[in-house]
């Protein structure tokens, strides 16, 4: 088949919709996609009945409403499509009732005191805007897969995907406010939209197997440095291996079928390391493809005996992976809020959008800087290929030099033009791309969107996009209701850009924000740097973060802190995962060849007695040995001593705090005691593949 035609074959997408659906009733469908209204019971049950033979045609005997719940993860449950006949055989019905919503249980995944486990109820709601699918396992099964918001009894947000579409519907409401400000009627709606670029590792599935941290952690716990790490900066962009170019091929595939637009793929900066990214989607649909990508890169890596690593950190030493997260808004009528346009009064438009993210992101720090804490993210954020956990604004020199005289009522020109400017209304045109990129920035405007660098490559994008869309749905209405009080507009979208500037320009910084000098100048300037993932997720529940989320109906108080209970406490499970492992590997594989070396080095002494020289190098070989052996038991001691005292915690946040302080320092001392044996223990003793097999040996 023709890519053409390979592309969305398993989405029931609007060409599907069309071909299948009266067109009364594609019509009401629309009508609910686009304006929200409820789709009628009738109306649901023909959709319904569509989608069941569309999706039998094509292999499937089951359906599943799939959703996002807080562990970060998808889940579903299969329901056939059989039901009994009153002769004793089975029909295949597919009702718009069972579409519309389900009752899936689910009742013992977090819910962060939102509901107790005996309350059981736990509703799934198609989100219609987000098309229905198959999904093919490998064997070649065939699931009518119904994109799904969860939420409980009571309506509270159980997931990821409701606060998202709430949020979605919060910015639409506040930047149309900012529009219709300026004269602009016919725009319905904004959309945020996002392109999230995902980083991953590859590696030989043998390997993985033979590695626990790897099986149980997601990333190498214990690992000396190879011989050859990134220093010579060639697998970026260089020739793809074969082995991979065949997974990559098998993985675009898969990923077209489903109408995921995978556009970009290429080697990384570190060894056995890659990255695809998409075009530009709804934020809600692009957050339902991005799992599906996660998903399918480890299901198609296992069919090529390799083993796809999503965690952010899986080798120490070389770059760790990251999802860089493409973020704008653009109309119904596909205007982009983000991009500078043609004519002054467009200009003045960019500028009052780009002034509102500037307000936003330095009122909100925190709360970003929270949507990226993770076990994981700790060990990538503030690496040197990574942003720090210093949250800062990149808009480069010119737009930075447009808003500083804007704000101090000097006259304006761009590079090649020049401009006598009193008035906003005369400002020159800003060409689309006015300055380079910057890749040390956490949060960079790169043209037309912003750029959030922070989001670990495991995690959900659905959480920075939350806080995106509603911090800037704040700073839209605040504009907004400046403008709609003011007589001339242009007057008051200077004043506005002016007194933004003036409060906000802290927030700007176009330099290396890997140097330690940012790290100075950011103090001073009084910008957060929160280095862990359990201070950072404090941000959640602050009386700040209550009232914005609150106001927009984006997250309740008590939805909130059920979400920061779940991550808090994930924290705790994942480092306590670690710590196990750690004690596991050292007891069970790493002292055992250790001591069994140490014994050859001593029968080895033995044996050379009589020849004076000779004997004295495996006695001091075994000195050595014995001298780190001895120091990496007194610190797996203090390991189980600081997991055991970590675990008896019951409170949620102290427990965490124990987890961080304690048990991630313990491991890390371990750590250098074993990778010290690594590079003392033969290799054929040595009982793990080293970083030299999993990173090169592909």
């Amino acid at each position: 088949m023709e890519l053409t035609e390979v592309f969305g074959s398993n989405v029931f997408n609007d060409k599907v919709m069309k071909q299948r659906l009266p067109k009364e009733v594609y019509k009401a469908l629309r009508k609910t996609i686009e304006e929200g209204i409820p789709l009628k019971g009738d109306i649901a049950d023909v959709v319904a009945n569509a989608m069941k033979d569309w999706a039998i045609e094509k292999g499937a005997t089951h359906y599943t409403h799939w959703f996002q719940p807080l562990t970060g993860i998808t889940a579903e449950k299969h329901d056939s499509f059989i039901s009994p006949a009153p002769d004793g055989s089975v029909v295949m019905e597919f009702s718009g009732k069972q579409l519309v919503q389900g009752e899936p249980d689910a009742s013992s995944f977090p819910s962060g005191g939102l509901r107790a486990t005996f309350e059981a109820r736990g509703y799934t709601a198609w989100d219609c805007t987000s098309p229905a699918f198959l999904k093919e396992d490998g064997s070649g099964n065939v699931t009518l897969t119904i994109p799904t918001a969860f939420y409980s009894y009571r309506g509270e947000a159980l997931d990821k995907k409701t606060p998202l579409l709430r949020s979605m519907r919060a910015v639409s409401r506040q930047a149309i406010r900012v529009l219709k400000a300026f004269g602009n009627t016919t725009s319905e709606r904004v959309t945020s939209t996002v392109g999230p670029e995902q980083e991953y590792f590859l590696v030989d599935k043998k390997f993985y197997m033979q590695r626990l941290d790897l099986l149980l952690a997601g990333r190498t716990i214990f690992g000396a440095p190879p011989p050859k790490g990134q220093e010579l900066e060639d697998q970026y962009f260089g020739a793809i291996k074969d082995r991979v170019s065949d997974y990559m091929h098998s993985l675009d595939a898969e990923l077209w079928k489903m109408g995921i637009t995978s556009k970009t793929k290429h080697n990384e900066v570190a060894p056995a390391q890659f990255e695809m990214a998409p075009i530009f989607d709804t934020t809600n649909i692009a957050t339902d493809h991005n799992q599906l990508v996660m998903e399918t890169m480890q299901k198609v890596a296992v069919r090529n005996d390799l083993v796809c690593l999503l965690h952010e950190k899986p080798y120490a030493g070389i770059n760790g992976s990251g999802k860089h997260n493409n973020w704008s808004l653009s109309t119904n009528e596909g205007l982009n809020l983000l991009e500078p346009g043609n004519t002054p009064s467009e200009n003045v438009q960019f500028l009052l959008f780009i002034s509102a993210m500037i307000k936003a992101v330095d009122t909100y720090p925190d709360i970003l800087r929270a949507t990226c804490a993770t076990a994981g993210n700790d060990h990538r954020l503030g690496a040197n290929e990574a942003p720090p956990a210093i949250i800062s604004i990149f808009i480069g020199e010119e737009l930075a030099e447009i808003l500083e005289k804007i704000a101090s009522g000097e006259k304006i020109s761009t590079r090649g033009q020049q401009f006598v400017s009193v008035g906003v209304d005369t400002l020159p045109v800003i060409p689309k791309d006015n300055t380079d990129r910057n890749r040390t920035s956490p949060f960079a405007f790169t043209g037309n969107k912003f750029e959030f660098r922070m989001v670990g490559s495991a995690q959900s994008i659905a959480g920075s996009n939350v806080a995106l869309n509603t911090i800037a749905a704040e700073a839209f209405d605040e504009i907004a209701s400046r403008l709609e009080k003011a007589k001339d507009k242009n007057s008051e979208a200077a004043k506005i850009i002016r007194d933004i500037w003036k409060k906000h320009n802290r927030v700007i910084f176009n330099g290396n924000n890997y140097s330690e000098e940012w790290v100075k100048e950011a103090e001073k300037r009084g910008l957060p740097n929160i280095n862990n993932a359990v201070d950072a997720l404090k941000a959640f529940v602050t009386e700040k973060s209550f009232k914005l989320f609150e106001k927009y109906d984006v997250l309740s108080r008590k939805e909130l802190h059920s979400r920061f209970e779940i991550y808090v406490e994930a924290y705790s499970k994942q480092i306590n995962i670690e710590a196990l492992v750690a004690i596991d590997m050292v007891k069970k594989q790493i002292l055992p060849a250790a001591l069994e070396y140490a014994a050859f080095l001593a029968d080895a002494a033995d044996d050379l007695k009589s020849v004076k020289g000779p004997a004295a190098i495996p006695e001091d070989m075994l000195k050595k040995l014995g001298i780190v052996l001895t120091s990496a038991y007194k610190n797996l001691a203090k390991l189980e001593k600081a997991a055991e005292r970590s675990q008896a915690i019951r409170e949620t946040v102290k427990c965490a705090e124990s987890y961080r302080d304690l048990v991630v320092t313990a491991i890390k001392n371990l750590r250098v005691d074993i990778d010290k044996l690594e590079t003392m223990v033969p290799a054929k003793t040595w009982p793990i593949p080293t970083y030299t097999d999993l990173l090169f040996k592909l």
